[in-house]
């Protein structure tokens, strides 16, 4: 879903940021306790996140102009 975020609406955006932001919170927790054993995903969820927002925001400004 890397290319897919642009497609989304507004309140689907919020939503996957909200699942994303708990995934990395889980994640970095199991990571601190030792649980973790795919450290990578952490980093992926993190540039996951960021197209979310990325996203988000050109839908923001898209609607106020």
């Amino acid at each position: 879903m890397k290319n897919n975020y642009r497609e989304l609406s507004i309140q689907e955006l919020t939503a996957e940021e909200s699942k994303l932001r708990s995934e990395l919170f889980n994640l970095t927790f199991q990571h601190k306790v030792g649980q973790l054993t795919d450290t990578s995903r952490i980093r992926i969820v993190r540039k996951n996140i960021a197209r979310v927002k990325t996203a988000l925001k050109e839908k923001m400004a898209g609607t106020k102009e």
